[in-house]
């Protein structure tokens, strides 16, 4: 027989703290942590506990005793249901404050670092609509809010353009209007979903594997080209040519159309054949006159506005002087390398994603830049002592790795090796204390800042700069 969960009501608690995820903190009656997902601190609130974990409980607040100073209205109507922008009830201004402190909490709670006087984190201008690359899901079965299984109305049109409601694989909220991409993006997701419900061409349904129309990718560069890639279930001419003329003559701005035919289980493109319908197959990123070419698969940074002021700071911690052989590790299609190239002796690349490499490499010769050299490859197994007699001890080590860090072994080599500088940009602040305490005993923090690639989110970004010590 199974267990009936227990439900926990605290009443008139006051929120003092956000946590990961883009959660808020309680305390409750008993001591014990409660995590909040619709609260912001300062709100005195109720709240209903779902299960309760051995040290904490998780809960949502259902009724609103008082209001934080700290709110202010979310712009966006999809806003609580959506999941994607969780702090847009949050003034942009606490937002980073509270950026800050946790990238401050991590690096001296699960490093135990010392730290210099902390750089105030950089700011976005631009808090909506700054995103260059957007997804969205189709769906023949939307996700009904709240209101709308309340009103008790009979709701025909059952077709989705949207996202997936948050730790649901098949169920899709239907967007309207979103603000991290900016225009024209909400116009040609709205009208493609129109034309595709006025002749009739199916949604996907993850569920039963029927339905054409799958996913809907949309890049808009900052040179102001746009990618638009639709992703099919099966093979169609006939409505896939219908839809794609439709977009190709409504938005004649478009740089690149392209489609997919997807017949597997899941979503991911970059083990399928990307098919060029219309323009070029790529479109271009520019940041201080050096062009990167994109294509449907390749890594960018979602802002690009920001991404310069991210690049910007991390080279000005590295101090290149031009005598100097730098690594770039995880280079990913070696923005940052080519971005500090024209300031160093030589620069080599590390990256495991093949593609990723073969756009680096492109991009480079593109640019006119001849002191890039780029290896493909695992970076635990590729970082060895023979690639670095092949290419030369580093006076320093640019790292900007995924958001579980680095590999042990990469660790080690780094350490192995002991460059003067290493400047570690991370997007998960607690995996980036976990790494540098396990080099604190040879560098220490000469400079750390943490930089806001994401208003109306938890996520934040950190540039760390490690000096070696003297002999130990």
């Amino acid at each position: 027989m199974s267990r009936k969960k227990k439900f926990h009501l605290f009443e008139n608690v006051e929120i003092i703290d956000t946590a990961a995820k883009g959660k808020s903190v309680a305390k409750s009656p008993d001591g014990r942590v409660v995590f909040v997902s619709n609260a912001v601190p300062g709100d005195i609130v109720d709240i209903k506990t779902g299960r309760k974990r051995k040290s904490y409980y998780e809960g949502k607040a259902i009724k609103f005793h008082q209001l934080s100073d700290k709110r202010v209205t979310p712009e966006c109507e999809h806003f609580g249901v959506c999941g994607g922008c969780k702090w847009q009830h949050m003034n942009y201004e606490h937002q980073l404050a509270y950026k800050q402190k946790e990238v401050t909490n991590n690096l001296i709670r699960i490093g135990h670092l010392e730290l210099p006087e902390i750089t105030p984190i950089a700011g976005c201008q631009k808090t909506y609509f700054y995103r260059n690359k957007m997804e969205f899901s189709f769906s023949d079965s939307r996700w009904l809010t709240e209101e709308e299984l309340n009103s008790e109305e009979e709701f025909t049109d059952k077709n989705a353009l949207g996202f997936h409601i948050p730790g649901m694989w098949d169920k899709i909220l239907d967007i309207k209007k979103c603000h991290l991409q900016e225009d024209p993006s909400n116009l040609i997701r709205n009208s493609i979903k129109e034309f595709a419900v006025d002749n009739h061409i199916e949604f996907f349904n993850p569920r039963n594997r029927t339905g054409l129309l799958r996913t809907l990718m949309i890049r808009i560069s900052s040179t102001g080209e746009i990618m638009l890639v639709i992703q099919f279930f099966k093979e169609d001419v006939e409505k896939r040519e219908l839809l794609l003329n439709h977009i190709a003559d409504k938005f004649k701005d478009i740089t690149s159309l392209q489609y997919i035919i997807n017949e597997k289980g899941n979503d991911s493109i970059y083990d399928q054949d990307i098919i060029l319908y219309k323009g070029r197959d790529h479109i271009f990123e520019e940041m201080e006159g050096l062009k990167f070419k994109i294509g449907a698969k390749s890594f960018y940074q979602t802002n690009s506005a920001q991404a310069y002021e991210l690049y910007k700071i991390a080279r000005d911690f590295a101090d290149i002087k031009n005598d100097e052989v730098i690594y770039d590790l995880y280079t990913g299609t070696g923005t940052i390398a080519q971005f500090v190239a024209s300031k160093a002796k030589k620069v080599i690349g590390v990256e495991a994603v093949p593609q990723a490499i073969e756009d680096a490499r492109e991009n480079a010769k593109m640019n006119g830049i001849d002191n890039t050299v780029f290896y493909e490859g695992d970076m635990a197994k590729v970082f060895t002592e023979d690639f670095i007699k092949e290419n030369g001890h580093p006076d320093l080590i640019i790292t900007d790795p995924p958001r579980d860090g680095m590999h042990q072994k990469v660790v080690k080599q780094i350490l192995s090796i002991l460059p003067e500088k290493v400047v570690y940009i991370s997007c998960n602040s607690a995996t980036q204390a976990r790494d540098l305490a396990l080099m604190k005993d040879h560098y220490t923090i000469e400079k750390s800042q943490a930089v806001d690639m994401f208003p109306q989110t938890h996520h934040v970004e950190n540039v760390v700069l490690l000096k070696k010590k003297g002999k130990l």
